[in-house]
């Protein structure tokens, strides 16, 4: 993993470093360690909201890492999984981490086989052995990365996470992240250990923002995470999670979209867009 966690496509060297770690409210130290590593992670995922919006818009998703952080970092805007992993990556080059970029399936407990569209990111810190997965793009944490180890299980706070190692065709493992619910343990993704580089999610989000079957271009998904609780907006249906499994749900209006974004998702909307938003919102 040495030559792809040296990077060389990430551009952390372009990266505004001190702008993102106060972005994401970070104040300790910049080495590439396990604590720093999951310094980094909560400060992210609990920080920089997960959003389509640009997709929904028919509005290109670039993902060189001016425009990634313009948005994600300065723009008072969110991003979805490539965003996220373009951007944490960038950091972790910058920093010094070993590591390399993932892509997995998204599953959410469901047997259908889906395109492999989901971003991550497996990381060895310097100062240990084990190997460890950040998955700061998917919009409900994990607050830390999580050993990539068969059986490994975590309490983060409440949420419940654990991985599974399962022989795939040809031998090759399969790793499934698993999140404990109100349904119990679901599988939510899969993925394998195989290296992918900045041009694959160029590809990959290329079908994820503008392919007529990509769930992105027909309408508004939004999330923000935190210890405490999860919002998820799916068009208008408006629902929070807890780490105990319950949550509730209601219908938000068209009307009050902007504000819910502003206030609930820390999505900053306005004008044009919000109004193309709403309008979607309306006819959903």
């Amino acid at each position: 993993m040495t030559e792809t966690g040296k990077g060389r496509d990430w551009s952390g060297d372009r990266l505004d470093l001190d702008a993102y770690l106060a972005r994401i409210g970070y104040e300790g130290e910049r080495a590439p360690t396990l604590e720093v590593l999951r310094g980094l992670q909560r400060g992210h995922v609990t920080t920089i909201p997960f959003e389509n919006v640009n997709a929904v818009l028919g509005k290109p998703v670039a993902l060189d890492i001016e425009t990634v952080q313009d948005r994600l970092v300065r723009g008072g805007r969110g991003g979805y999984c490539y965003e996220h992993v373009v951007l944490f990556a960038s950091v972790l080059e910058r920093l010094g981490f070993e590591f390399t970029a993932l892509i997995g399936r998204v599953t959410l407990g469901n047997d259908k086989v889906l395109p492999a569209t989901h971003a991550l990111i497996a990381v060895r810190p310097a100062d240990d052995d084990r190997l460890w997965l950040c998955d700061v793009g998917f919009g409900s944490g994990p607050l830390a990365p999580i050993e990539i180890a068969d059986g490994v299980e975590v309490d983060l706070d409440g949420w419940r996470f654990r991985m599974v190692r399962e022989e795939g065709p040809l031998g090759v493992d399969q790793w499934w992240l698993y999140q404990y619910g109100r349904d119990g343990w679901t599988h939510r993704h899969t993925f394998t250990l195989t290296p992918q580089y900045h041009f694959d999610y160029v590809v990959g989000s290329h079908f994820v923002s503008t392919h007529s079957r990509s769930p992105f271009t027909t309408r508004l998904f939004t999330q923000k995470f935190s210890a405490t609780h999860h919002h998820h907006l799916d068009a208008a249906t408006w629902t929070t999670f807890r780490p105990d499994g319950s949550a509730t749900e209601r219908k938000i209006e068209p009307a009050e979209l902007g504000r819910v974004l502003a206030d609930e998702f820390e999505i900053a909307v306005e004008g044009e867009e919000l109004a193309h938003l709403e309008q979607g919102l309306a006819s959903a």
